[in-house]
């Protein structure tokens, strides 16, 4: 009978200790009530207890939660219909406000995110819903924030997970995607044969520069050549007509001998002349370039000329009759 006691006694303390002790992991806090009031929350830690009067009412997870809002269908400002559903992130910052002010607090939290989805997605047209997820993100982030805030939780982030026009208008898309590349290639195309075009347009302009540049450089020369050229030929003058002053024969020899030959190269050149008729005094010819070799020695020797050379005579041919 006294084991029997002592089983109960010891089964009764261990059920005080167990009640009255409390351990709280990391993450978490607990509420307590007394006689089904709150009275105080417990830390993450070991707590004790009043024994039959106060007893464990919620336990909240004070970590951040990721809590996902059902897809739904939305008609946006320029009616068209999309599918559109998301996730937002949550975490509770008073464990006794997320107990006691609202039940099941993931659904509400859920509900009051697809509420506000429909509401902002609404007020856009299907082109900036389409490109402007961030501006949606950060209206329902602010949205919700504001909202759960008396429930002591914190929404830290919203996303849009998935966005689904209909088939008609994403069809519509591709064609105009499609289209817009055409677009660009074209551009782009025309661009290329504009600066194409430039490039063979300057590379002519420089052509055409240097080729005038070459041009003028070339009459500068052929002026240049012949200005030598008559300066040559006025010496050559005033050489022969010392001589004639001086009374040398060959000076006359020389001029005729000149013209002679001229005449007889624009004759051996006409296009129109097809025989060459040579004189018959074409020996005579020899005898004038004598005189004109003696002229040059003697204008190089520098001796004076005491009497006129005496003429050669020449052989003629005989002409045929």
């Amino acid at each position: 009978m006294f084991w029997i006691f002592a089983i109960i006694l010891v089964a009764v303390a261990l059920f005080l200790v167990f009640s009255v002790l409390k351990i709280v992991p990391q993450g978490r806090e607990f509420t307590v009530e007394r006689f089904g009031r709150y009275t105080r929350t417990l830390k993450p830690g070991i707590s004790i207890l009043t024994p039959f009067i106060e007893t464990i009412g919620r336990r909240v997870n004070m970590m951040e939660q990721v809590l996902d809002v059902p897809q739904q269908e939305v008609i946006t400002k320029d009616n068209a219909v999309v599918k559109v559903d998301g996730i937002v992130f949550i975490q509770v910052m008073d464990a006794a406000n997320a107990a006691y002010r609202v039940d099941n607090l993931n659904y509400a939290i859920a509900q009051l995110c697809m509420t506000n989805l429909r509401t902002v997605v609404g007020s856009m047209e299907l082109d900036e819903v389409l490109s402007q997820r961030d501006q949606i993100n950060s209206r329902l982030l602010a949205t919700i924030d504001h909202a759960t805030n008396p429930w002591g939780v914190k929404a830290t982030r919203i996303e849009i997970k998935d966005l689904t026009p209909p088939p008609d208008i994403t069809n519509a898309m591709a064609r105009q995607m499609k289209a817009e590349r055409e677009r660009r290639a074209v551009i782009t195309e025309a661009d290329g044969e504009k600066q194409s075009q430039i490039a063979r347009a300057e590379g002519a302009k420089q052509s055409a520069i240097l080729q005038a540049e070459g041009r003028k450089e070339a009459a500068f020369r052929d002026a240049e050549a012949r200005e030598r050229e008559a300066e040559a030929e006025a010496k050559a003058t005033a050489f022969v007509s010392e001589a004639i002053a001086r009374g040398d024969v060959n000076a006359i020899n020389y001029f005729i001998a000149q013209k002679y030959v001229e005449a007889f190269a624009l004759l051996a050149s006409s296009p129109q002349q097809k025989t060459v008729i040579v004189p018959a005094d074409f020996a005579g010819l020899t005898g004038s370039i004598a005189g004109i070799g003696e002229l040059v020695k003697t204008l190089s020797g520098g001796d004076a000329i005491s009497a006129p050379a005496r003429p050669t005579a020449t052989p003629r041919t005989p002409r045929n009759s």
